[in-house]
């Protein structure tokens, strides 16, 4: 495949190195500063821009007929807005806050505890996510999908940034420190005893790769998909 790269940091080039490794071609590398943003060789495209350049990029895609995997977070409040351009544009969009295969598989564990959970009114929830210094949005994409999974099977009814007193928000903490690719933790803990999941990615790799193929997998297709349907979990 011929893929363009919105997004040219550390993310990008492990993208890109990952993608050569797999026998595919990159041929745009567009960043903050790139003016011309030439889709005409590309076959699909990965953005991990920023939040204020990813809604736009998507739509760049959708009027090029080039499939696009996103994997910037910050910018959902615009994510149904993409979605009905998608379809209106006949185009193909993957979306996920994490495209790490270990960190999907976390997703749907975090289900199946908060199902488990949630008649046990006893025990709180809170949540931890550490990322590196160079994260703008907090708290991360991920932590904000697995708070909405729980939300979505307890009596909780928000997530809220640090420490709360309500007993119907879910509290994700949120740290920066360097060279830190992504730490997220769910915690059930009672005056008897603690619970708690956890997932810690060791280096970029097994985002980029993950992200390799969802594009692998959607450049063929339209439509509007998720990493299930990728990894068929």
């Amino acid at each position: 495949m011929k893929i363009a790269l919105f997004g040219y940091g550390k993310m990008g080039k492990t993208i890109e190195r990952i993608a050569v490794e797999r026998g595919h071609e990159i041929v745009a590398r567009i960043d903050v500063d790139t003016i011309k943003k030439d889709m005409s060789k590309a076959d699909v495209a990965i953005d991990f821009s920023i939040p204020a350049e990813a809604f736009n990029n998507i739509n760049i895609c959708f009027n090029n007929n080039v499939p696009i995997i996103s994997g910037t977070t910050g910018w959902l409040d615009k994510y149904a807005e993409a979605v009905a351009i998608c379809k209106e544009k006949n185009g193909a969009f993957i979306y996920a806050s994490n495209y790490s295969l270990g960190v999907n598989l976390f997703f749907e564990l975090n289900k199946k505890l908060s199902i488990m959970m949630r008649n046990f009114k006893e025990y709180d929830i809170h949540m931890e996510e550490t990322h590196h210094t160079q994260k703008l949005d907090a708290p991360s994409g991920t932590a904000i999908t697995l708070a909405e999974d729980i939300i979505e099977n307890s009596s909780k009814n928000k997530w809220t940034l640090d420490v709360t007193d309500s007993k119907d928000e879910i509290p994700i903490v949120s740290k920066r420190i360097d060279n830190v690719p992504g730490i997220h933790s769910v915690t059930y803990n009672s005056l008897v005893d603690e619970i708690e999941i956890k997932h810690t990615a060791k280096s970029r790799d097994g985002f980029a790769l993950g992200a390799v193929v969802a594009a692998e997998w959607l450049h063929d297709k339209k439509g509007v998909y998720t990493m299930k349907d990728v990894l068929g979990i």
